[in-house]
């Protein structure tokens, strides 16, 4: 917690921004997020790195549209499991291409449709006359993206066979055609293009996972960049770094229940007097009723 937060809030009511820490209020309800996203039927995963004390760390989350949970590690699979939420988790994982999430087989995984749509037109751009592939692959992405939306709109938990089929028969048609036009040119543009060529070939579970599952809202991994955004910013105003492991550890599970407070509409000022008190505030399910 930035040491200018803490000061504020000791004049508020006088006491030691660490107490309700110690008290352990902040860890209950780490452990009760941990719970729910245990039982979400899709959570978002991310990384990010985190300089403190002198090194590199890694900072994790786990999180859906109303919970967060983040704790801090190196990047192997041993330290993504110490999060205590993916392990064992049967749900569906949303994610991006880090293979550290492989190990995890209890759950499905999907792919970033964004993370894919940016590759694709990053490929398409920069040599537009020998990647049209990658444009329509886009497009084709985009058009499924759209008839899950429906689907989910109208209650469906499965697309319309005849649409599902049509999609997955053009998707392996052009990752094909993304390969087979690369394969013998000798230039770095080619090599990224085979590279992403095969990753439509070889994940193409993960990668339509969205479209197979159209009752979840699945195409993006925005939920987990969008929450894991305050790590990159407690950086920039903390001169680049934490001084301490621990400090950074602290950092996760406050930011896990300032978080998580926020997605449910809670001010931050009134979620930390509540820790402080003695009386944190718990989510009551994996989202607000009603």
């Amino acid at each position: 917690m930035p040491a200018r937060r803490g000061r504020s809030l000791r004049r508020v009511d006088g006491r030691d921004p660490g107490e309700g820490r110690r008290a352990g209020g902040g860890q209950r309800v780490h452990d009760r997020v941990r719970e729910l996203l245990r039982a979400a039927p899709a959570v978002h995963a991310d990384e990010t790195p985190a300089r403190a004390a002198g090194g590199t760390r890694y900072v994790h989350l786990a999180c859906t549209r109303y919970l967060t949970c983040v704790h801090t590690g190196d990047r192997s699979a041993d330290a993504i499991d110490a999060g205590q939420v993916l392990p064992g988790y049967a749900g569906v994982i949303v994610r991006d291409g880090y293979a550290g999430y492989g190990h995890l087989t209890d759950a499905l995984h999907a792919w970033c449709g964004v993370q894919l749509l940016r590759d694709l037109k990053g490929l398409y751009d920069f040599e537009p006359g020998r990647q049209e592939w990658a444009s329509q692959m886009a497009g084709l992405l985009i058009e499924a993206r759209d008839a899950a939306s429906a689907a989910r709109r109208a209650g469906q938990s499965a697309l319309d066979p005849a649409v599902l089929d049509d999609v997955v028969a053009r998707y392996r048609e052009l990752a094909a055609a993304g390969l087979a036009a690369n394969l013998y040119r000798r230039t770095a543009t080619a090599k990224g293009a085979r590279r992403l060529a095969r990753r439509f070939l070889s994940f193409e579970d993960m990668i339509l996972r969205f479209a197979t599952r159209p009752d979840l809202d699945i195409f993006s991994n925005n939920e987990a960049e969008r929450t894991i955004r305050p790590v990159k910013v407690q950086q920039r105003t903390s001169g680049g770094s934490w001084r301490t492991l621990g400090g950074l550890a602290d950092f996760a599970l406050v930011q896990s229940y300032l978080s998580t407070a926020a997605k449910w509409g809670i001010s931050k000022l009134d979620a930390l007097r509540d820790l402080f008190n003695g009386r944190a505030w718990l989510p009551s399910g994996l989202e607000p009723a009603g």
